[in-house]
């Protein structure tokens, strides 16, 4: 197996397809191909179904992630050790950080630690399921897991970054009390929701059922970043980060909840498993919020 072979597969995944791949590394597509085809070979599985042009990660491919992203970052821990200078730190930052949280105080200190050290490569990627976060890390995928608390993992710390205040937000032309309105009572207004188990929001909706008056569903989306533009569109209201229904091109609605609700959020790692850029990254956050 070789570290190309790797760099490759990663480069694959993060860009779903051989050509996007290709054009992120500079090379040609047959070379990435071949390069897949050889790992496989190797491996001894298949990581890809190819499917017509497309591709779709298999079960073994998924496997493959973690343990791939903990390589990158392993030889990347080499090279800050035979590095000549301590002001010359590389390697890579892997951030995984759930949608309402990648905003704000995270993209300052990455802005930040990149101005610092500029040959440090920082991969941010997309925290879809929160509740995830302790996982993802354990498994490799990542070094650092932004999410909202409470964040599970016996051997984890966890950094308060902020904290969200959660909004009902409805169409611009919607019929609504003004004030606040309780979660128990919301008006009989179509609802737009995401699958349950994705977000600590679950409770939010819990506490709706609960209260005996169940809006009527319009959309249960897996896809959290269309529920502002659903609404938007007058599909139907939903909960939100007020952070993120105030980021509306749009004009909308906006009402707070009784009672009010609000999250802390917060970057999570395993202080024993970070590499020397996951280290100088800690000093950074701790220095900045705490």
């Amino acid at each position: 197996m070789e570290l190309r072979q790797i760099e490759y597969f990663l480069a694959v995944v993060e860009n779903q397809g051989i050509g996007g791949a290709a054009s992120a590394l500079g090379v040609a597509q047959p070379t990435v191909s071949q390069a897949l085809r050889a790992l496989e070979r190797e491996l001894g599985v298949q990581l890809f179904h190819r499917i017509g042009r497309g591709m779709v990660m298999s079960a073994a491919g998924r496997t493959m992630v973690g343990p791939a992203r903990q390589i990158i970052r392993d030889v990347g821990a080499v090279d800050d050790l035979l590095t000549a200078s301590e002001d010359e730190l590389t390697g890579r930052l892997d951030i995984l950080a759930f949608p309402a949280t990648a905003v704000g105080p995270l993209v300052d200190l990455v802005a930040q630690f990149r101005a610092e050290y500029p040959r440090v490569t920082v991969r941010f990627g997309e925290l879809r399921d929160e509740t995830r976060a302790a996982s993802m890390i354990e498994d490799g995928h990542c070094e650092f897991a932004v999410a909202h608390l409470p964040i599970a993992g016996d051997d984890l710390e966890v950094i308060i970054m902020g904290q969200h205040e959660h909004v009902l937000v409805f169409p611009p032309d919607a019929d609504v009390p003004d004030g606040p309105i309780p979660l128990g009572n919301l008006p009989t207004f179509p609802m737009v929701f995401v699958p349950r188990g994705y977000s600590v929001a679950d409770e939010f909706e819990e506490a709706i059922r609960v209260g005996g008056v169940r809006p009527p569903l319009a959309v249960l989306s897996e896809h959290r970043e269309e529920r502002l533009p659903m609404v938007v569109a007058g599909i139907g209201a939903t909960l939100l980060e007020r952070s993120v229904a105030e980021s509306a091109d749009d004009p909308v609605v906006i009402r707070e909840i009784e009672p009010n609700v609000v999250r802390p959020f917060a970057i999570a790692f395993d202080p024993a498993s970070l590499s020397p850029v996951g280290q100088a990254f800690v000093e950074l956050v701790r220095a900045q919020v705490g």
